[in-house]
Order: C-alpha cells, then sequence, then structure tokens
C-alpha cells in the first residue's frame, strides 16, 4: 500500500476498488487526494501529491486505475488543511508595495505562493468531492495539483532567497471561500474557478513579470514564465470539462455561464486581458467579446459621475 493512503478519512468510510488482477483490493485514489487536501503541513501537502501523481501515472502506464468515482466521499469538517500562519485578512486590508524595492517584491513573492498553494487545494478538492465523473477528469485536476505544487515549491524557494518563508505575510481567502461555494455543483465549480479566478492570472501574470524584468528580478521573473505556460493548461482543462457538463445537462455554454456568475456572485471580469492566452486555453471569440463588454460597461459605470462601486 502506498504510504500516501491513510488508514482511515475521519468519519468517511475507508473507500477500497475490487482491481481485475485479483490482488487485494486498496484504497482509491480521490480518498487519497482527500488524506492530501486535509495535510495542514505545505511541503508535505506537496510531497503528497507529488507522490500520489507518480502512483497514478505508473498505474495508468499498465492499463489501471483505481479512481473508485462511483462513491460519494463524506466531507471532513477540518477542510482545507493549511498552516496555522499565514493570518487570513480582508483583502482590502493588504499592503500594496512597490516592486522596486526588496520589500515589495518579497510580498509579492508570497501572495504568489499564497496563490498556488489555494491552487493545489482547489485542484484536490475537484479530485476528491465530485462523484461519477470520467476518469480522466480525476486525472486532469491531479495533473493540476501536481504543477501547482511544484509553482508553489518554486515560490518557496525564491522567497527562502530573500529570508523569508511562506506565512510570513498576511493573506486572504477568497479562492477558498468560492470553492467553497460551489462544493455543491461541479458545474459551477468548472464555470466560476478556473474559467473565472484561475484565468485572471492569465491577464496578470504578464505585467507582473515585465515589473520584476525591470527591477532586475530575473530569477522571479522565470518563475511567472512557468506558471504562466502552465495555467492555460489548467484554465484549458476548465474549459474542456466545463463545456463537457453543459453538452451533458443539455446546456448552452454561454448562457449557463453568465447564469452562474451571477448565481454565485463571482467578481465582476476588468480589463486588461490577456486575450492570447485566453485563447490558447480555451475561451472561443464571444466569450472574449463579452469579457470586452463587460469591461468596458464597468469603466462606463466607474467613469460616470453617481456610478455604482464594484463589488
Amino acid at each position: 500500500m502506498s504510504p500516501v493512503f491513510p488508514e482511515a478519512i475521519g468519519a468517511a468510510p475507508q473507500p477500497s476498488i475490487d482491481s481485475t488482477d485479483g490482488t487485494q483490493s486498496r484504497p482509491g485514489w480521490r480518498a487519497a487526494a482527500l488524506c492530501a487536501l486535509r495535510e495542514r503541513d505545505p511541503l508535505a501537502k506537496a510531497d503528497a501529491v507529488g507522490t500520489l501523481h507518480a502512483e497514478v501515472l505508473d498505474a495508468a502506464s499498465r492499463g489501471a486505475a483505481y479512481w473508485d468515482a462511483a462513491r460519494t466521499l463524506v466531507a471532513p469538517a477540518d477542510l482545507p488543511g493549511r498552516p496555522a500562519r499565514p493570518e487570513l485578512v480582508e483583502p482590502r486590508s493588504l499592503q500594496r508595495r512597490s516592486m522596486s524595492t526588496p520589500q515589495g517584491r518579497v510580498v509579492l513573492l508570497h501572495a504568489l505562493a499564497h496563490i498556488e498553494f489555494n491552487a493545489i487545494n482547489l485542484a484536490l478538492d475537484a479530485v476528491w468531492r465530485f462523484a461519477n465523473l470520467p476518469d480522466a477528469f480525476y486525472a486532469d485536476w491531479l495533473r493540476v495539483a501536481a504543477e501547482e505544487a511544484y509553482h508553489f515549491s518554486l515560490l518557496r524557494q525564491r522567497l527562502a532567497d530573500y529570508g523569508h518563508v511562506y506565512g510570513d505575510f498576511p493573506a486572504h481567502n477568497g479562492l477558498w471561500e468560492m470553492c467553497e461555494r460551489t462544493s455543491g455543483d461541479v458545474l459551477a465549480r468548472m464555470a466560476l474557478v478556473p474559467r473565472v479566478l484561475e484565468a485572471r492570472g492569465l491577464d496578470a501574470s504578464p505585467p507582473i513579470r515585465a515589473r520584476l524584468k525591470q527591477a532586475g528580478d530575473d530569477e522571479s521573473a522565470a518563475i511567472l514564465d512557468i506558471i504562466l505556460r502552465d495555467e492555460v493548461g489548467h484554465v484549458r482543462i476548465g474549459n474542456h470539462w466545463f463545456r463537457y457538463l453543459c453538452d451533458a445537462r443539455g446546456l448552452d455554454p454561454h448562457a449557463a455561464w453568465l447564469t452562474l456568475a451571477a448565481q454565485y456572485n463571482a467578481p465582476r471580469m476588468r480589463g486588461p486581458f490577456n486575450f492570447e492566452a485566453r485563447r490558447s486555453a480555451g475561451f472561443d471569440q464571444a466569450e472574449l467579446d463579452t469579457l470586452a463588454a463587460q469591461d468596458a460597461a464597468a469603466a462606463s459605470e466607474s467613469a460616470a459621475p453617481n456610478g455604482t462601486e464594484e463589488k
């Protein structure tokens, strides 16, 4: 039995799968993803994800799979597993600092590390929470979790270069809050986490990278290149499964996205947008036109004397 599989997972019954080759039944990979999600130590979480992903790839090379997709797992009360620090505060209370100074770059790197740590949790949550989906769905999101863990390790090391560790600065909990709001519907999760929150990284990465380069921080800029490359693939995965689920439910993807964004109070999209990266990530032209129209409407509201304030 792999060390990533626990003896038990909270009050949830331990899933098992009867293998086709006559070997003893074993815990499912979705249960292992839940165990990794509950891990509080960031390094141990990243290691657990890497070990599980390697095991999945090895089994896939032999034509084996142990997802236990039909089983509904019980959500424990301690999700997500995270360390005591950083302190979680309201986004508006976070200080903004110039990237022209080392301290400002450290604060930025810490914020990016927090995003990547949360992204590990988001991907693991998609793996364990939603039952009765194709094996490819779980394999895709576990791969995303492994790549997010790699991003976190790069940023953690870069923070160490500056003499800091993850947890040294406050952070906000916005990503996980949307994860919780969409926990009851996999379509809402695919619509709003990868296609809205994570897609914002496609827009934000190039200007951040440019400012890091301008400040002479080539090492941090190179990490941003890796993250942007991989995040295009992550958002593409979200787009694929969103459209798959819309097709299964007989829904128009464009109309479904607008409805879900309003229903779940998704953040309003503001430009500038990285349309090239969004196209590579699977957004179609109609979706990009909608984003541009929403941004133009928001700009008009902001310019009006009595314009409403963006939420």
